[in-house]
């Protein structure tokens, strides 16, 4: 269950992030609505992921792997550019949340 506790902080930081462009400083209610819920979620999702992983662990693969889903949705929905840069790291991102799920013996398998 941790784990899809810690997916549903995951994808809710990615929605409320997402829905920060389309807020354009909070000046759209609807957009600026979705950046709260979101961010609410998240860290809540996130603190019941923390009864059962380690802080560090978790908040390595949250921001991770909600830092390489935001530069997919940048690049899908708002047409951003990435370089080989910005997918090397985003593929350095990937392998490291891989070793600390697979490996590391502070989070439980």
């Amino acid at each position: 269950m941790p784990w899809l506790f810690l997916a549903v902080g995951i994808v809710s930081e990615v929605v409320a992030t997402s829905a920060l462009k389309a807020a354009e400083g909070f000046s759209r209610i609807g957009p600026s609505a979705l950046v709260l819920v979101g961010y609410g979620t998240s860290f809540y999702f996130l603190s019941l992921t923390l009864r059962s992983i380690p802080v560090g662990v978790a908040y390595a693969i949250w921001s991770g792997v909600g830092m390489a889903l935001i530069g997919a949705v940048g690049w899908v929905v708002y047409h951003q550019a990435l370089d080989r840069a910005a997918l090397a790291g985003m593929a350095l991102i990937f392998a490291g949340v891989m070793v600390l799920t697979l490996f590391s013996r502070a989070v439980p398998h």
